[in-house]
């Protein structure tokens, strides 16, 4: 699967679709490297063009570090750029969920939360309510 790789120092800014820049996926530990699945971006502005409103990402890339700090799985999605946790505001997340599991039929992984949708483009299916 294709990875991205960009640097939050000098890509922060840079449009990655119609409605989504790098700074939106980069890791809340402040490192610069920012990896972004391009399929992962396809899911994202589908679901921003079909509610209409903007899709706020909780959490994208995370380094491993990071990752283990805060107590994500040991081989979390987010460390290899093909995961999101995201939400609408007025969307509730099984909402949400309910149209994202449109565009993953047999495939990719998504996570009903309380307030937020847990998604990724992994090539086996994966559902699950956290």
């Amino acid at each position: 699967m294709l990875i991205e790789c960009y640097s939050k120092k000098t890509d922060a800014n840079k449009q990655l679709t119609v409605n989504f820049k790098v700074k939106e996926f980069a890791c809340k530990d402040g490192s610069d490297v920012v990896l972004v699945s391009p399929k992962l971006l396809t899911i994202l502005q589908t679901v921003r063009n079909h509610f209409g409103k903007p899709v706020i990402i909780n959490s994208g890339y995370r380094t491993p570090s990071y990752n283990k700090k805060i107590g994500g799985a040991n081989y979390s999605q987010h460390m290899y750029g093909t995961a999101c946790d995201i939400r609408i505001n007025g969307v509730s997340p099984k909402d949400l969920a309910s149209y994202i599991e449109t565009l993953l039929v047999n495939t990719g992984g998504i996570g009903i939360y309380s307030t937020f949708v847990h998604v990724d483009v992994r090539t086996k299916k994966a559902r699950w309510k956290g």
